[in-house]
């Protein structure tokens, strides 16, 4: 493999625009938020076409497969035909969307949430948006 033709996950994160930063990148890549084949992988780790990425940012999860290289951040027009994206509907974002959330009431009266509801409410809120 020549030189020109190696390039690392993290600045291909960063040219096809899975991350803001080069440096976000790199810290979800040493996070083990980006997998290779269900491994961690290094941020310095060679990408080759055909490899299927899965990418966690926060509640979003991503599955991607590398098309064609990006040594340069570009246009999200021409970022999107890098790469195949594979992740379900059910695991997109706007599928779990405020939407299909639960929704809490308090009964009337009750009063102001003591700190303990509160972190229920959060708890049970946080536990839809997780992976199962």
């Amino acid at each position: 493999m020549a030189e020109a033709e190696k390039l690392r996950i993290d600045k291909y994160l960063w040219a096809i625009r899975m991350f803001k930063t080069r440096s976000l990148a790199t810290d979800a890549c040493k996070a083990g938020r980006v997998k290779l084949n269900g491994q961690n992988i290094k941020p310095s780790a060679i990408v080759k076409i055909g490899d299927v990425y899965q990418i966690s940012k926060g509640i979003e999860k991503k599955i991607i497969e590398v098309i064609d290289f990006s040594y340069n951040r570009t246009d999200a027009k021409i970022a999107v035909t890098k790469y195949k994206d594979l992740t379900p509907v059910e695991e997109t974002h706007a599928f779990k969307s405020v939407f299909h959330a639960p929704t809490l009431k308090r009964d009337r009266g009750a009063g102001r949430p003591t700190k303990k509801d509160r972190r229920e409410t959060d708890d049970l809120l946080d536990s839809f948006f997780e992976e199962d």
